[in-house]
């Protein structure tokens, strides 16, 4: 009996550090591909403040999450989220294809920039998109897991519309919600540079149909009545 209960001390004790191992290499390891991966695919520095995902049950969340802009561009940032909640399916974390169940973007704040050629999202995805083409060209390093997301949310976003005249100033508007399902199931799995792709060109495409810039810059309209000092500056 007594060394019946020094073997189930044993493996409890051994779960339990497996457990505690397992919290920290997931959450180091999330956060350590999200920055490692996420500012050469972008060209913008992205910055991610903690992850803590649950050992039990794979639930967790990524806090203080930012993209910032690319050069050439004069507002802060494209993207900030206080907190994206994540649900990881741990029985394929140990398999060459990782199953996300949920990621949840609450209440992002967005900036939307016009510069002199393109939006600060069209520059992203422009280079997200060359990043993961193939050959020597590629700037992503192969991490060699895959992801699938069973189900993507972006919802109650603040979305700020700046343009160049306006010097770094912003316009308010409202962003319908966006909803992707099965991102990578079709293919067996997106790698995380794909994944980066098929989000921001969701945002882009969304805040493109929404923030019509040659119809808020168009005399009448708030943009142009707000910053009209500016912009009439740059005639003289």
């Amino acid at each position: 009996m007594k060394k019946l209960l020094l073997a189930v001390l044993a493996l409890a004790t051994a779960g339990a550090a497996g457990l505690y191992w397992l919290s920290g290499s997931l959450d180091g390891l999330i956060q350590q591909a999200i920055e490692s991966y996420g500012s050469p695919m972008t060209q913008s520095q992205v910055r991610v403040d903690a992850v803590k995902i649950s050992p039990s049950d794979g639930r967790g969340s990524i806090t203080g999450f930012t993209v910032g802009n690319p050069p050439g561009f004069r507002t802060s940032h494209a993207l900030k989220v206080a907190q994206v909640d994540v649900d990881v399916d741990l029985r394929s974390v140990t398999q060459d294809v990782v199953v996300v169940r949920r990621i949840a973007i609450q209440a992002p704040d967005v900036i939307y920039e016009k510069g002199d050629t393109q939006t600060n999202f069209d520059a992203i995805v422009s280079h997200i998109a060359r990043s993961v083409e193939p050959g020597p060209k590629s700037r992503e390093v192969k991490p060699g897991k895959r992801l699938i997301v069973e189900l993507l949310t972006v919802r109650d976003a603040r979305v700020e519309v700046s343009a160049a005249f306006m010097q770094g100033k912003t316009v308010s508007l409202s962003l319908p919600d966006i909803t992707l399902k099965d991102i990578g199931r079709a293919t067996g799995g997106v790698t995380p540079a794909e994944l980066g792709q098929v989000i921001a060109g969701a945002l882009k495409s969304r805040l493109g149909a929404t923030s019509s810039f040659d119809r808020l810059l168009k005399p009448g309209s708030a943009a142009i009545d707000q910053w009209v000092p500016s912009a009439k500056g740059l005639f003289k």
